[in-house]
């Protein structure tokens, strides 16, 4: 028979779920404590018990629920996983020179890319975000071209056939983007097929790939799968994957970079 401390500690696992179903996924361990009006240490002794079954993944600062088909709204992802996203923001900037050309797909990772990019010059930028294009536009001589189209209300991002065929006219040096989620056996994956048919065109017309993302999308699924591992160049991430994880890039060519906190880099050496 099951005691009264677990029992009480189901219902409150059972609550948390349902406040980050509610609010798109994701959340703050403090701002779910709040909701919940407990102690941040039950909020985490409970994200521990779901983390082990697998129900959700804990991030830093935040837990989201694992295996979603849909991501929480823009700005909700802007405050998860803020202090790796920086991190890997600057790791990033520090591969691209002044003078640099590149496309710059939509994400709330990319928007931080753009942030660390402003200490960059005469950058030619090529971009389906607004947030992206605002970010480094009538800034240090760089050209910002942004595909026009359709803007999401949501994201700020612009899809369309208009945006599809202004992006086909350009052949940067780089694709930045980030996925929803990354599997060593399934590749990169989104949950929007527009995201992934512009990833695809990205992809395609650059002379090298940079996929960006944190360790909550490591070893993840998704619905839409966009791109091969070893299509891409190089996966910046804030945590050293699992050894068969790295195992499986170094095979296909995939070669691994973790950011420092500090947003240095720290090359696994697998290509």
């Amino acid at each position: 028979m099951s005691s009264t401390s677990e029992i009480y500690s189901s219902h409150r696992a059972h609550e948390l779920l349902g406040v980050l179903r509610e609010n798109g996924g994701s959340c703050r361990t403090a701002e779910l404590a709040t909701l919940l009006n407990v102690s941040e240490e039950t909020v985490r002794r409970n994200i521990k018990h779901l983390a082990k079954e697998g129900i959700v993944i804990k991030v830093h600062g935040g837990v989201l629920l694992a295996n979603r088909n849909e991501e929480p709204a823009f700005g909700e992802r802007m405050e998860v996983n803020r202090t790796a996203k920086r991190a890997m923001a600057k790791c990033v900037a520090g591969m691209i020179e002044d003078g640099a050309s590149m496309f710059i797909d939509n994400s709330s990772t990319t928007t931080f890319i753009a942030d660390a990019l402003r200490v960059r010059k005469n950058l030619f930028v090529v971009t389906n975000s607004i947030k992206v294009a605002e970010r480094l536009s009538a800034h240090n001589k760089n050209r910002v071209f942004f595909a026009g189209g359709e803007l999401r209300e949501a994201d700020g991002g612009s899809y369309g056939t208009g945006a599809m065929a202004f992006i086909k006219g350009f052949n940067p040096d780089f694709a930045i983007l980030s996925p929803t989620a990354v599997n060593s056996d399934l590749g990169f994956m989104s949950t929007d097929l527009s995201e992934a048919e512009f990833a695809r065109a990205y992809i395609a017309r650059a002379n090298a790939s940079i996929v960006v993302a944190d360790q909550s999308k490591i070893g993840q699924k998704g619905p839409i799968v966009f791109a091969d591992a070893e299509t891409i160049d190089v996966l910046v991430t804030d945590v050293s994957p699992p050894t068969n994880f790295r195992s499986s890039a170094k095979t296909l060519g995939l070669k691994i970079v973790v950011a420092t906190k500090e947003g240095t880099a720290r090359d696994k050496d697998n290509k």
